[in-house]
């Protein structure tokens, strides 16, 4: 948890996430993962949070990233991309670590049919925002700040 009294929050990225505005823009738009970047960033400073980036592609890392994040974030926005729909080693550790983890998807996983419209790691997190584009990073950390911005200050030395 963070030694300050702003809610710290990693922004995580999973496989091809860093190929936003090259890949797919039917489904995923043309904006690119600086542009999540400087959006959230916008809005952390606005609402008065931290926020942290990473961007991995292997599946190993992201499980990594997670089991640190307990230690050093409050929240943690995750977008685990393709490994949503298959990982469970990233599943267990959202489930398993006690920081809020509000997962997010560009796109309207769910409707696109076969294979996304099974989300195995969505069960295990705080919330789950779809559908909204690069917005939905935005939702997930104003989610966060009305939630637990409070509780994180709670029982802090001044």
């Amino acid at each position: 948890m963070s030694k300050t009294s702003a809610l710290r929050v990693l922004v995580l990225n999973g496989p091809n996430l860093n190929l936003l505005g090259e890949r797919d823009p039917a489904h995923y738009g043309t904006a690119t993962l600086a542009d999540v970047e400087q959006n959230v960033t916008a809005l952390a400073k606005e609402l008065g949070a931290e926020v942290d980036f990473a961007q991995h592609n292997s599946e190993g890392d992201v499980v990594d990233r997670l089991q640190q994040a307990r230690h050093d974030y409050d929240a943690v926005i995750l977008n685990p991309g393709p490994l949503s729909h298959s990982s469970l080693p990233v599943r267990d550790v959202v489930q398993v670590i006690k920081t809020p983890v509000v997962e997010v998807h560009i796109s309207n996983v769910i409707s696109r049919g076969g294979y996304h419209e099974k989300l195995v790691t969505g069960p295990a997190a705080t919330a789950v925002i779809c559908g909204f584009g690069i917005a939905g990073y935005e939702l997930a950390l104003r989610f966060l700040v009305d939630r637990y911005a409070p509780a994180a200050d709670a029982g802090r030395p001044s």
